[in-house]
């Protein structure tokens, strides 16, 4: 069973750290909500101490850098630098660059590029197409008498994902529409669980056993093709159309943000082994039920495969135009649908919706900072659209098909939560959800402390 222990520790050094210097020009003005503006430089640092149902207990140090300018963009900043170091109880790894900016580059062109490598000593892997995929939980529990327990990592393997990406965007006419383009370059290496090594310092009664988990056997039986059961390297090509009438990206309490983006790995630039080419549709609207307190907001997205063979290890990938997140896996965890297991929806094209309602609740102004508090209650949807094929012909005899695989349809995928959000400057936003899995075959429920909202 998933436990949230971590919960309030983490929290109490959040709010601890937000007395480390923090700098910014003196404040001059009121914004129209009445915050007082920011200029000049503003710079968060944490612990980046967290607790993360899927990655286990997080520490490392993370820092964002603002840079407000003269103030009269604000809640705008003219650049942002990210930067994160950190590294999991459960064997992840995040070290992490993410650039932004709307007013840096002539010919109002705004440039958001990410330089990352992540790693995952245990990543989940639950199989493909939803329910069509068994999730047994005995077969993870230790409990003394389990008869069915095969492995506290049954269902993980091991992943090591390098990542650069460079997007550009710029606005068409005076219209609140963005064309979008980008390129960017993933190397993924991948391969089953690292049992010895997980298992050094461990007590002998705490050792994980040498057996065969979920990936290694979907290998064995064919299901992951041998050229793609160890990773491989893609050039990618980005074209969208996006379009914005956010008064603010950080929380906007009014607008639509809807995009349509095409994801392309052309044999062209160097994808000679595979190419494909997915297509994703996002509509995210904001509607203010009262102005600057009470926010309903919703995300529909709907993503699949439209050309090609898409690499298993490429489907949970979830494209967007602002990818920030340092992980972009789903359907399942934290930036998709909380509380569900991560990457428990896995298919060729996956629909999903996010419904929140938002209540601010808490205005403020401390330490030189601007802050607010916000509450949020949500329900989280997927669903798989086009399933991926799954050949169970070499499924050896000896092996019960009804523990790995069922007759059910892909179904559909619900959870629901609450969510605490604080904000320093409004783009500064620690971010804790509680989501719970509607079904138990998508596990229990999950918690979750990263930035930002979810959209």
């Amino acid at each position: 069973m998933r436990k949230a222990n971590g919960f309030i520790p983490a929290l109490l050094i959040f709010l601890g750290s937000l007395t480390l210097p923090l700098f910014a020009q003196t404040d001059t003005t009121q914004s129209v909500l009445g915050e007082r503006v920011k200029t000049g430089y503003n710079l968060g640092v944490l612990p980046a101490v967290a607790f993360d149902s899927d990655i286990g207990f997080q520490y490392g140090l993370l820092a964002n850098l603002f840079q407000y300018g003269d103030g009269s963009t604000y809640p705008d900043y003219r650049w942002s630098l990210y930067a994160e170091w950190s590294r999991t109880t459960k064997g992840s790894g995040i070290n992490q660059l993410f650039f932004d900016s709307k007013y840096l580059l002539p010919h109002q062109l705004r440039i958001t590029a990410d330089l990352s490598f992540l790693t995952e000593r245990a990543l989940d892997f639950y199989g493909f197409n939803g329910y069509e995929a068994v999730y047994d939980p005995e077969f993870e529990d230790d409990t003394p008498g389990n008869e069915d327990y095969i492995s506290r990592v049954f269902y993980r393997h091991e992943r090591k994902v390098a990542r650069v990406t460079v997007d550009l965007q710029r606005k068409i006419s005076t219209l609140p529409l963005r064309w979008l383009a980008g390129y960017g370059y993933f190397n993924y290496r991948i391969g089953t669980v690292d049992i010895d090594r997980l298992n050094k310092g461990q007590d002998e009664a705490d050792k994980l056993p040498p057996v065969d988990v979920l990936y290694d056997k979907y290998v064995y039986w064919g299901i992951i093709p041998e050229e793609e059961a160890d990773g491989g390297s893609h050039h990618i090509v980005k074209l969208g159309l996006v379009y914005d009438t956010r008064p603010n990206e950080s929380n906007p309490g009014s607008g639509i943000w809807t995009e349509l983006v095409l994801m392309t790995a052309p044999r062209f630039v160097g994808n000679s082994e595979t190419a494909f080419t997915k297509l994703a549709i996002t509509h995210r609207q904001y509607l203010p039920l009262k102005r600057d307190k009470l926010t309903f907001a919703y995300r529909l997205g709907w993503q699949g495969t439209i050309d090609g063979k898409v690499p298993f290890y490429m489907q949970p990938y979830m494209i967007n135009t602002f990818t920030k997140t340092t992980k972009n896996d789903g359907l399942g965890g934290a930036r998709s649908l909380r509380g569900i297991l991560r990457n428990r929806i896995v298919g060729d094209a996956f629909a999903y919706a996010n419904l929140e309602l938002r209540y601010k609740f808490l205005k403020f102004y401390r330490w030189n900072q601007n802050f607010y508090l916000s509450l949020n209650g949500f329900s989280d949807l997927g669903t798989i659209t086009k399933t991926m094929e799954v050949n169970q012909l070499l499924v050896p005899a000896d092996e019960l098909m009804s523990r790995y695989f069922s007759e059910d349809d892909p179904g559909l995928h619900a959870s629901y939560g609450l969510g605490l959000r604080i904000a320093m400057n409004q783009n500064f936003i620690l971010a804790v959800d509680y989501g719970m899995a509607a079904d138990k075959r998508d596990g229990n429920s999950g918690l979750y402390i990263n930035l930002g909202f979810l959209f």
